[in-house]
């Protein structure tokens, strides 16, 4: 976190005065700071705390700031200083404070005034200001503001107990200076809970000292029997204390160099920057929804007794498969016969895998099939074989739009699934086999055992099967097809691509697609436009194409429910409004 925290004074003598500060140091330590001997009352003795390493004393070959009488140097000169060091932290020839945080490789350094002449500034206006003009009603409490020029600061003023003060109080703030504000507002919860706890530490030390003091020598009678004196001649004959003996701690400087190094790290930690991949897809959209309608289902069959289905209807859920074997009450997918635990590994790895199985001319008449819509089915012996293959398909799709059963001893009607695996001695009726909506791939044993290469040195190698893909509308080669069916096609054959960027090519292809899908829904069964008008909009769209057209009706089956009934709410709206006038 890069930010300046301080603990300020306001002396009678000379106004706001900066006691104590601590900074954050990612290059190496100036000379006032350099890694020179330790020592002090323990020499060589090391602090650990939160993971930052505290030298205890730093010896340097120039005095510290703030106790230098050099013209030179930014801090106040020796005539402002008060003679009782009540504006005062370290001694003279005191360095200042230390710590090496060893995990970022930065150094929280103390002195009582920043070395750099341009923070030496920042922190002495943001002292004034804390200690003066921006306080909040009651003059103890937290505060805000700032600039872009001077920073901005998170200010918290409080009183310190002093028995020869005036009104028997002091009044300090702890400030913490950065030049992010949002940075710096979003840590206001954080930076007000620790900097209140610091300053109870403070005002407990300094209330045992002033009432031990008070017990001795009651100084408000002792006040009250004196006799009236100037207040200037009794203000001058009286310097401020300073905080170390109003807390009674020597190593009070020490403690407030650990918890301001702690409070940057800390805060700098907690919060971090990420990429923010901007609203959620519609694919999880329609995932969320689906999840809230499963958690719906299985909380309205707690306690109730289940119902069994006839063995020869299985389920099937948009976008996820339910084995027959399973109980009804069960929804998990580990209940399937074919539990992914259970299963060995999937045959078909990629889009890529299985068009080099498949070839190009099949598999671009099933990705046609697929993208239109129109029923899938793969007959085979082998479940593991049918359920690699739905679960490569489907990446092509919107979740909304996939509907699978993955294995049947049945046929299954094209409205209830578009992914449908049947074992092979099931009949299909013969108007499906001759229809243009459908397409099916028989999975049967190879003449050779060498027809098709192993791709993968898998046990599940695919050398042992013949795929044959038939259509009553087989797809010419020489039609254009839809806009994406081509643009996946390349992404296929394109080498130089991985299979991870081609699953992101996917996303980013079903995303656009899915947006323009969006639009025409809005266009035709929202506001109801006439035809002329939709043919117009196709063709802004690119999609004027009849396969493009087929594609994005089909597509507009898999828009998420929230989408549908938020542009149902806005267009319902402004009618009701004026029907109310």
């Amino acid at each position: 976190m890069n930010a300046i925290v301080a603990l300020c004074h306001f002396c009678e003598l000379h106004g706001p005065r900066t006691l104590f500060c601590t900074e954050v140091l990612h290059s190496p330590l100036p000379q006032g700071a350099g890694s020179g001997d330790i020592s002090g009352q323990n020499e060589q003795a090391e602090e650990e705390e939160g993971g930052i390493q505290m030298s205890s004393r730093i010896r340097s070959h120039s005095p510290a700031e703030g106790a230098s009488a050099d013209s030179s140097s930014p801090g106040p000169k020796k005539s402002d200083m008060c003679e009782a060091s009540g504006c005062r932290s370290l001694a003279g020839g005191h360095p200042g404070y230390v710590s090496h945080d060893k995990e970022t490789s930065i150094k929280y350094v103390s002195h009582q005034h920043p070395n750099h002449p341009q923070l030496f500034s920042i922190v002495r206006q943001a002292c004034v200001r804390s200690l003066s003009c921006e306080v909040c009603p009651g003059r103890e409490g937290p505060i805000f503001f700032g600039d872009e020029q001077h920073g901005f600061v998170f200010s918290h003023t409080f009183f310190i107990k002093d028995s020869l003060a005036r009104g028997f109080q002091r009044w300090y703030s702890i400030i913490t200076i950065m030049m992010d504000r949002i940075y710096l507002i979003n840590s206001w919860p954080f930076l007000l809970g620790k900097i209140r706890g610091i300053i109870d530490e403070l005002q407990g030390k300094a209330l045992k000292v002033f009432e031990a003091e008070q017990f001795g020598c009651p100084q408000r009678a002792q006040r009250m029997n004196t006799a009236f004196t100037p207040f200037l001649h009794q203000r001058n004959g009286n310097a401020a204390r300073s905080l170390t003996s109003l807390t009674n701690d020597e190593n009070l400087w020490a403690c407030l160099h650990t918890s301001f190094a702690w409070l940057l790290k800390a805060c700098g930690s907690r919060l971090t920057e990420k990429l923010l991949e901007g609203a959620p897809t519609e694919d999880t959209l329609v995932q969320m929804e689906k999840l809230a309608d499963l958690k719906e289902e299985s909380e309205g069959w707690d306690g109730s007794e289940e119902e069994e289905k006839p063995s020869s209807q299985p389920d099937v859920v948009e976008g996820q498969e339910l084995s027959k074997s399973c109980p009804e009450t069960s929804l998990m997918p580990d209940c399937n016969s074919w539990n992914v635990a259970h299963r060995r590994l999937s045959v078909f790895r990629s889009l890529r895998h299985m068009r080099q199985v498949l070839g190009a001319s099949a598999f671009r008449m099933l990705a046609w099939h697929v993208l239109m819509g129109n029923q899938v089915i793969w007959k085979a012996r082998d479940m593991d074989l049918v359920q690699s293959a739905f679960d490569v398909l489907r990446t092509m799709l919107p979740i909304g739009c996939v509907r699978i059963i993955p294995y049947s001893d049945q046929y299954e009607e094209a409205y209830r699934c578009n992914f449908l695996g049947l074992s092979p001695h099931v009949q299909i009726p013969p108007h499906i086999l001759s229809s243009e909506f459908a397409v099916l791939v028989e999975v049967r044993a190879a003449t050779r055992s060498s027809l098709y290469p192993t791709l993968f040195d898998d046990e599940q190698s695919l050398n042992k099967y013949e795929f044959i893909v038939t259509s009553g509308s087989p797809v010419a080669a020489d039609r254009v097809g839809p806009t994406i069916l081509n643009k996946i096609e390349a992404a296929l054959t394109n080498q130089n691509l991985s299979v991870d960027v081609v699953d992101q090519c996917l996303v980013c292809l079903k995303e656009e697609w899915m947006n323009k899908v969006k639009v025409l829904f809005k266009f035709t069964k929202v506001d109801s436009r006439p035809k002329e008008d939709t043919q117009k909009l196709l063709s802004i769209l690119g999609a004027a194409e009849e396969d493009n057209v087929k594609l994005l009706k089909f597509w507009m089956t898999g828009l998420s429910k929230t989408y549908k009934s938020h542009l149902m709410s806005t267009v319902r709206s402004p009618t009701s409004s004026e029907s109310r006038n």
